[in-house]
């Protein structure tokens, strides 16, 4: 493999990928324990520890040169980033965080300051949640990596798939999205003109992510919301995610999408449409969620009165023969193609 510019995005020059890995190992794994009520093909993975206590599960690894820039990260950033990532899974289940076990693979030349650093800043993130950490490993490897696991719990009637979406819900977005891609673009090209407000705004967005578990626990008290997962490969491929798992087809409203003036300030300074960066940039792990429409409205107001954070109505669920489609600013349809959005491809 062969990285295009050093962060993210792959091409494989004279070898053929594999088809969908992740689908093909899990293939393999064979018939699963009778207390897993939930396996690979989520964002967490959930086990039933005793009658009506469910163990919440999720694991995510960062690599230098594929998920940061290692010659520009701050690393108590990156501890914070690190935690994040795992803690923003189990609030798409509607889960709460309660431990973190914590692999690093170091290269031999990585100075005990910045370990203490990015300690420093993962203890702080998961603190802010309720999480504690408990253990881990260190090895010596050729890149810096940070491979978190993460455990948490849930009741069982608050826990949230993404196999539940059914026609003419409707599709909801916490937040707003592409600023990460805007964060990654101003760290690439650090020439670009952009306000300081604006850099600011979008780096925090992409070096330090906000997990939504207190707009998660919101939406599980009011109740309602049929399926969910967290934007974190790219708007339009995790809807297309949960798509597959619910067996529905969907359309979505370019118009509708949020996208915060910042990123586009950063936008116009690169030259880049911020509505691509909003389908397909990642990284941005707001909640995307299904409701019926009798119910949206009120699950939008009840987060944002509980957290303070807009929730935006984007979409609508089709049954799967009418396909995934896109309505362009200009009022035209068209197929909804996860390759043209971009997103993230794990190989």
């Amino acid at each position: 493999f062969q990285a295009e510019d050093g962060i993210r995005d792959y091409k494989v020059t004279g070898v053929q990928t594999c088809a969908l890995p992740i689908s093909r190992l899990a293939g393999r794994l064979g018939p699963l324990r009778p207390d897993v009520r939930v396996g690979v093909g989520d964002d967490v993975a959930v086990v039933e520890v005793a009658p009506g206590r469910m163990l919440l599960a999720t694991c995510d690894v960062q690599v230098a040169g594929v998920h940061f820039l290692p010659d520009r990260v701050d690393p108590r950033r990156l501890g914070r980033r690190c935690a994040a990532v795992n803690l923003s899974d189990i609030a798409a289940m509607g889960g709460r965080p309660t431990h973190f076990l914590v692999s690093l693979a170091l290269p031999p030349d990585t100075e005990v300051e910045f370990l203490e650093a990015l300690y420093d800043g993962l203890v702080e993130e998961a603190a802010r949640f309720g999480a504690d950490v408990v253990g881990g490993n260190v090895s010596r490897s050729a890149c810096l990596q940070v491979d978190l696991t993460l455990l948490g719990e849930a009741e069982p009637a608050h826990i949230h798939r993404r196999s539940g979406a059914r026609p003419g819900d409707r599709v909801l977005v916490t937040g707003s999205l592409g600023a990460a891609a805007a964060g990654l673009a101003v760290l690439r090209r650090p020439e670009l003109g952009v306000p300081e407000p604006a850099r600011r705004r979008v780096l925090d967005a992409y070096e330090t992510p906000t997990p939504r578990l207190a707009e998660s626990q919101a939406l599980v008290q009011a109740g309602g919301a049929t399926a969910m997962i967290d934007v974190s490969d790219g708007l339009v491929q995790d809807l297309g995610h949960l798509c597959d798992a619910s067996g529905v087809g969907v359309r979505l409203y370019a118009a509708r999408l949020p996208v915060d003036e910042a990123t586009r300030e950063v936008a116009r300074a690169a030259g880049e449409d911020p509505l691509r960066w909003a389908m397909g940039g990642g990284e941005d792990y707001e909640l995307l969620f299904t409701a019926p429409p009798e119910r949206a409205a009120r699950l939008a107001e009840a987060i944002e009165q509980a957290t303070r954070t807009p929730v935006s109505v984007i979409g609508e669920v089709l049954p799967q023969a009418a396909g995934r489609r896109l309505v362009l600013p200009d009022g035209r349809e068209v197929e909804l193609a996860p390759a043209a959005a971009g997103g993230w491809q794990h190989f």
